[in-house]
């Protein structure tokens, strides 16, 4: 077997994603089978081995640990891994990330001025079209033993992994070849609705042959990956091909929502929130897992790489971070964030205040305000209803009371610190400050004070470290982001003691996202959904953020909806495609520091919303035509 497979391996190179394995041409997939035993198609067992490999080419990049035996040559290994690539390619070029390295090509893609031949944006190519030759092979030679099974679940799962890599390829590049066998004829280019009726159809074809709901060993896809990924495909579907699809879109979302799958809300740590979980060491066992749709596995001893989550994690430290405290040996010091992100963090109190009510004539006074006791300018509360009064506000650590229209004349403490009101009763207690909803309601003379809990998903590191951005190759230049850690709930290193690589995996589909779908399809006028249920999906999402209903909203939008995924799949590979899809990547209407290469950002042409096919495949195969633009 491996010697007729060898014989195939230039027509695999060639055919499949037209590249080359000249040494006069730059990057190339190689053989999808040199790292199999001859007997690797002997057996079910053996078998399972094969489509192991499927699932680590989009985790590692090559054969011999974090480098050594690359399977993309020409560019530097660690460059090469999926995840890194995915979120060079879909956070770089966006408002989420900024780099500070130099390296050929990278500085283009937060800039937006990348060119063909940019390599990255072939090696991503080259990434998924490795992805798609080593699935063509595997379907193929496992055929034989479709009798069994366990390999028929085997070549389910082949296909979708299959149909995950064109999901992206048309994502990234749209015009590519379609091909799903061997063959030694030189295909013609597909457009995107060909690929996109491709990915349907896989889809369709297989989700009912795949394991059922979590019944598959954890890092493998069941049949909800499927449900899931044309929830993302239907999402997409009207700047794809100009078709909207939202009822289908909720049609899938639904039967996500409603499998074994599960929001995490165990807060193994105790800080608050549940959302942290889902990005440190133990992801896999913490309740992250439960959430995770389709994860990309890593293991600081036995999967060891510089992409995935060892470069989310220590790239990302730098300045005065403590590499310690994130369960690695030091940082590269070279991602940030823009304010963009930072300020979607930031509690308008205006806004919250101006949707209580009306303002009202009472107020809060004393040294736990702002101004103090001897202010005339109280804080004022708004009116929530008849004799009801609240409102949010930053207080110190001091004392309070209610004063009615800054006159001591009527006025409200509290003699029992028991949340009952007295006129001209004792001072009210700040413990700490903070920011806090303050209720008064005088039909009963009682108040609350409650400390409001701001969105606990926006995780930074700002000391040291200027919210603008004017040097981008400066680190301290832009806030740091501190979401992925390698360290357990517990708060133990992951198994790597030297520190150098990392346990945490990575969810490249989890349920969130497709709460977040089913919303926005709602809203975009598919039939089948609830627009009360899409509320309370993101509320889902928002309370888990806060750590209590403090977050909640009463009504969703599209604009909403495109800032809440921001703030919940941040750093998570799906910004970019987000951005096109409401219209605001490479347009004027959503601007961020040194889009276009401006500091204060600037639109760009349409033709950037795709990336160029790479110079070497359209030398290989005269039928390709490079993406306009290019």
């Amino acid at each position: 077997m491996k010697s007729i497979i060898n014989k195939l391996l230039l027509l695999f190179a060639v055919t499949l994603f037209l590249t080359s394995c000249h040494k006069d041409l730059d990057q190339s997939p190689i053989d999808p089978d040199s790292f199999t035993e001859e007997d690797v198609f002997a057996n079910a067992t053996e078998a399972k081995g094969a489509l192991a490999k499927l699932y680590a080419s989009l985790a590692l990049t090559g054969q011999n640990g974090p480098a050594g035996q690359a399977d993309i040559a020409d560019i530097d290994e660690g460059f090469s891994q999926y995840t890194r690539m995915l979120f060079n390619l879909n956070e770089l070029t966006t408002d989420h990330a900024v780099v500070g390295w130099g390296d050929a090509g990278l500085q283009d893609l937060h800039g937006m001025y990348w060119a063909s031949g940019n390599d990255f944006t072939d090696a991503m190519y080259y990434r998924l079209a490795q992805e798609v030759t080593f699935c063509n092979s595997f379907i193929a030679n496992a055929a034989a033993l479709n009798s069994d099974p366990e390999v028929q679940y085997y070549i389910a799962e082949a296909r979708f992994l299959r149909a995950f890599a064109y999901y992206n390829l048309m994502d990234m590049y749209a015009n590519v070849p379609l091909v799903t066998e061997l063959t030694t004829v030189l295909p013609a280019q597909s457009n995107r609705a060909e690929i996109f009726a491709f990915v349907e159809t896989e889809l369709l074809a297989i989700k009912d042959i795949m394991k059922e709901s979590g019944t598959n060993e954890y890092g493998r896809v069941d049949r909800v990956a499927a449900w899931a990924l044309l929830s993302k495909l239907y999402i997409n579907a009207e700047t794809w091909i100009g078709t909207a699809k939202y009822t289908e879109c909720i049609t899938y979302s639904n039967l996500v929502m409603n499998s074994t799958y599960n929001l995490n809300l165990n807060d193994a740590n105790g800080n608050g929130t549940a959302y942290d979980e889902l990005f440190l060491a133990d992801n896999d066992s913490n309740g992250a897992q439960d959430e995770f749709i389709f994860a990309l596995n890593f293991d600081g001893l036995r999967s060891q790489t510089y992409g995935g989550s060892t470069f989310l994690i220590h790239a990302a430290i730098g300045g005065s971070m403590n590499a310690a405290q994130f369960g690695v040996n030091g940082g590269w010091g070279g991602l940030r964030t823009t304010k963009n992100l930072v300020n979607q963090f930031v509690v308008d109190l205006g806004a919250l205040n101006t949707a209580l009510g009306p303002q009202s004539d009472w107020g809060l006074v004393g040294s736990g305000t702002p101004n103090g006791w001897g202010s005339t300018d109280d804080i004022e509360l708004f009116q929530t209803g008849t004799n009801q009064y609240a409102v949010y506000a930053n207080l110190l650590s001091g004392e309070i009371k209610f004063r009615f229209n800054e006159d001591w004349g009527n006025n409200y403490g509290d003699d029992g610190a028991n949340g009952t009101l007295e006129p001209g009763g004792s001072n009210i207690t700040i413990a700490a400050a903070g920011t806090y909803y303050v209720t008064m309601n005088l039909n009963n003379n009682t108040y609350t004070i409650t400390p409001f809990l701001s969105d606990k998903r926006g995780m930074f590191h700002s000391a040291g470290q200027s919210l603008e951005i004017e040097d981008i190759a400066q680190f301290n230049n832009g806030y740091a982001v501190s979401k992925f850690k390698n360290v357990t709930s517990t708060g133990a290193q992951g198994s790597d003691s030297s520190g150098n690589f990392t346990d945490t995996d990575i969810p490249v589909i989890r349920l969130a996202e497709i709460y977040l779908n089913y919303a926005e399809a709602v809203l975009r006028g598919g039939t089948g959904g609830n627009l009360t249920t899409a509320v309370a999906k993101i509320n889902e999402l928002r309370v888990r953020a806060y750590g209590s209903t403090s977050g909640n909203v009463a009504t969703i939008s599209l604009n909403f909806i495109l800032d809440e995924r921001s703030k919940e799949l941040y750093w998570e590979g799906q910004r970019r495609t987000d951005l096109i899809r409401f219209g605001k990547f490479t347009t004027a209407d959503y601007l961020w520091p040194f889009k276009g290469n401006a500091p204060t950002g600037a639109a760009v042409a349409s033709y950037r919303n795709i990336f160029p096919l790479p110079p070497n495949a359209l030398s290989v195969n005269t039928n390709l035509v490079q993406n306009t633009g290019y």
